[in-house]
C-alpha cells in the first residue's frame, strides 16, 4: 500500500466521469488504497452503482457528504460546472490536506480562493489515462508539503506517467502538447488508414498496420534514446520510397503545420484561462 503513504486516509473525488473513473481504478489495480477508503459523489446514481458494484469504493450523490469526509479531495468535473460545484464547499473544506484538481483551465489562485484552501495540486492529464497510459503534468501551491507532493504523485501516477512542474505557466504549455496531443495522433492515424484503404487495404488491415506501426515506432524510439532524426535517418534510404514520401509531406509543410497546430492550442488555452478568472 505505498510505503503506508496513504495510511488511514480518505480520499474523496467530486465528479466519477472518465478520468475519475480511471483514477479510482488506477489507485486500486495498483494497491495504492484499498476502497474503503475511497468515496465518489456524483449526481447520476446510475453511475454510482456501477462504481460500487465494480470496484467496491463508496459513494453518495452530495457532493458536500465526500468533501466532509475526504483528506485528500480530488476535483474531476468539467470545466464548466466547477465554480457552481466549488461554491457549496467554500469554507468547508479547510481539513483536507491536499486538493487536486484535474479540471481543464482551472488555475490554482482560483482554487484557493473558491475554497478557502491552499493546500492545491493543480494537474493536466490527458485521454490515454483512461486505460493507465496517460501523461500528467502537475503543479502545487507553495503550502502543498513534502508528503501531500508524494501523495500527488503516487495518485497522478496511477493515470500512467506523471511530471511535476514548478510553474503553473507550463500546465497551458501542457495543455497544447500532452493534453491536446492525443487529438493529433488520431488524426494522423485516420489519414494513414484512409491511405492504406486508397491504395487497395481494407479498413481492418489498414487499421491494424498503422496502429502497430505508431505503437512499435513510438516504443522504439522510447527505448533507443536516439534523437528522432537519427531514427528517420536510419529508415530513409537515398532515392527510396520512405525518401520519396518525406519529400512531399516536406514540401507540404507537414512539420510546420504540427507546431502551428500545437501553437493555436497553447494560445486558446491561455486564453481559456484568463477567461477563468
Amino acid at each position: 500500500m505505498s510505503g503506508g503513504l496513504f495510511e488511514n486516509t480518505t480520499i474523496g473525488f467530486i465528479g466519477a466521469g472518465a478520468m475519475g473513473t480511471a483514477m479510482i481504478a488506477g489507485l486500486l489495480n495498483k494497491n495504492i488504497i484499498k476502497a474503503d477508503y475511497i468515496i465518489a459523489a456524483d449526481p447520476h446514481e446510475e453511475k454510482g452503482e456501477k462504481l460500487v458494484q465494480d470496484y467496491g469504493i463508496r459513494f453518495t450523490t452530495e457532493n458536500i457528504e465526500a468533501a466532509r469526509e475526504a483528506d485528500v479531495l480530488v476535483f474531476a468535473v468539467k470545466p464548466q460546472i466547477l465554480h457552481r460545484v466549488m461554491n457549496p464547499l467554500r469554507g468547508k473544506v479547510d481539513h483536507a490536506s491536499l486538493i487536486i484538481s484535474i479540471v481543464a483551465s482551472a488555475k490554482m489562485r482560483t482554487l484557493v480562493g473558491e475554497l478557502l484552501n491552499s493546500r492545491v495540486v493543480r494537474a493536466m492529464p490527458n485521454t490515454p489515462a483512461q486505460i493507465g497510459q496517460g501523461m500528467t503534468v502537475w503543479c502545487a501551491t507553495d503550502e502543498v508539503e513534502d508528503r501531500q507532493r508524494r501523495q500527488a504523485a503516487s495518485l497522478l501516477g496511477a493515470l500512467g506517467e506523471q511530471l511535476y512542474v514548478d510553474d503553473e505557466r507550463l500546465l497551458d504549455m501542457a495543455t497544447a502538447l500532452s493534453g491536446s496531443g492525443p487529438a493529433y495522433v488520431f488524426l494522423f492515424i485516420e489519414a494513414m488508414i484512409d491511405a492504406g484503404v486508397r491504395m487497395g487495404f481494407t479498413y481492418r488491415d489498414a487499421s491494424k498496420l498503422v496502429m502497430q506501426t505508431l505503437r512499435g515506432a513510438s516504443e522504439f524510439a522510447q527505448v533507443s534514446g536516439l534523437h528522432p532524426a537519427q531514427l528517420r535517418n536510419q529508415v530513409t534510404s537515398p532515392g527510396g520510397t520512405t525518401a520519396a514520401g518525406l519529400y512531399e509531406l516536406e514540401k507540404l509543410h507537414f512539420r510546420t503545420a504540427i507546431a502551428e497546430g500545437i501553437w493555436a492550442a497553447y494560445q486558446r488555452a491561455v486564453e481559456l484561462g484568463e477567461e477563468d478568472e
